[in-house]
């Protein structure tokens, strides 16, 4: 079965292959080669005309011009696109060579004909615009898109200069605070194994769930819908920050037991309207969602939660997902309103435990917020006792007991975050 994939390549090559095969068949049943097939069976002994079957013939002059014309195209280097067909000629040759010791003849020349002009025909597409499109992908994005995405835009007629467009896409940030402790407790080589461990991870699960990855260094940040368009890329983005949970739980799971540490890591999901565009010949994105992303993977420092979710990226995946109310925060000091913060909790189907938790705590907020501190309390004890350990449970009881004291109540502070 022919994946979608390598469509366009796949085409271009048969294309190439069979205009190539075409011409060899057409001199080889003129007889072209007949002087040359019988000087060549004389020189190796055997009778002169030689026969020669054309089925053997026709299925080699295929085979090659196609396999010539694929890799010819595929292959990015002009030095191993060259070796390659000196490679297929030369095996034409020793085809001679080895149908002589059983006592046959096979001729060369329409084959190498094929093989050459295979060569000749496909080299002149990979030169053109749709032809190094494959080379122009890789130069852009590299490594950071999935094999999916990569032969996606390879075969579709997006244009790859990417001048810089308003796109509505998802922001998923993923950052590790405790490197300070990290690098006090373990030797430089143990603490940069560890990260990099980290790093690998965060951005595999990324690229895989169909992400960009646009940064691979202090924080793995992924971007969906880029460089393509993705109507449920908050959606896509939620699924990714799920499965960087799971994946980064077992990979501390595995540092824990080779170092005795683990990483401090929290993830943040926002949606908003990014600027799309190559900068230097690097693909790249940039916006006000994406900094606000990196506050909120900080605000769960403050919370106690593990993945905290913008508002327009709840708006954008309501439905697909679970979620929990964080706050209501003004986004920056000179916003014009203010807006809910959540914990992304998990996909659609809870079980009752965590949907009883998720009840009482979405109460707790309530009566927090109507300033029913008592109510309050009682909820966000009764979800804390449901799952033992509950980060923005115990926040907003050391919250409310805060408040009872009249001492300052942490949260959220756009001077800080």
């Amino acid at each position: 079965m022919i994946h979608r994939a390598p469509l366009r390549y796949f085409k271009a090559s048969i294309i190439c292959g069979v205009l190539a095969f075409l011409v060899s068949v057409g001199l080889f049943e003129l007889g072209i080669f007949r002087g040359l097939d019988a000087a060549l069976a004389s020189f190796v002994g055997q009778p002169s005309p030689p026969v020669v079957g054309r089925v053997l013939q026709y299925a080699l002059m295929l085979a090659g011009s196609f396999g010539i014309a694929w890799t010819t195209i595929d292959i990015g280097r002009m030095s191993l696109k060259c070796a390659v067909a000196l490679v297929a000629l030369a095996e034409c040759a020793a085809a001679v060579c080895v149908v002589v010791l059983f006592d046959g003849y096979f001729s060369p020349f329409a084959p190498a004909l094929a093989i050459a002009l295979a060569f000749a025909i496909a080299l002149i597409y990979s030169q053109s615009a749709p032809g190094r499109r494959k080379q122009e992908i890789y130069r852009l994005l590299g490594d950071r898109v999935s094999v999916q995405t990569f032969h996606a835009l390879l075969d579709c007629d997006v244009p790859l200069r990417f001048e810089g467009e308003l796109r509505e896409a998802s922001v998923v940030v993923c950052e590790v605070f405790n490197h300070d402790a990290l690098v006090a407790a373990l030797p430089v080589s143990d603490y940069v194994a560890m990260t990099n461990s980290f790093l690998r991870n965060s951005a595999e699960i990324l690229v895989q769930q169909g992400g960009y990855l646009d940064e691979c260094g202090e924080c793995v940040r992924g971007i969906f819908s880029a460089p393509l368009p993705d109507a449920k890329h908050a959606q896509r983005a939620c699924e990714a920050a799920l499965a960087l949970v799971e994946r980064l739980d077992a990979v501390n799971q595995e540092c824990q037991q080779v170092w005795a540490q683990t990483f401090d890591y929290r993830i943040a999901v926002n949606s908003g309207e990014l600027v799309i565009a190559a900068r230097l010949g690097t693909f790249s994105v940039a916006g006000e969602p994406v900094e606000f992303a990196r506050r909120l993977c900080a605000a769960n420092l403050v919370y106690g939660s593990r993945i905290a979710m913008g508002s327009d990226a709840f708006n954008a995946a309501e439905g697909t997902v679970e979620v929990r109310p964080l706050e209501i925060v003004q986004r920056s000091e000179d916003a014009a309103h203010r807006e809910e913060i959540y914990e992304l909790i998990g996909l659609p189907g809870l079980t009752e435990a965590e949907h009883q938790r998720r009840e009482f705590f979405w109460k707790g907020i309530i009566f927090f917020r109507g300033q029913r501190w008592e109510e309050a309390l009682a909820h966000f004890s009764s979800a804390q006792e449901l799952s033992g350990s509950d980060g923005p449970c115990e926040f907003y009881i050391r919250r409310i007991e805060a408040l009872r004291a009249g001492k300052p109540s942490p949260g959220w502070s756009s001077a800080h975050l």
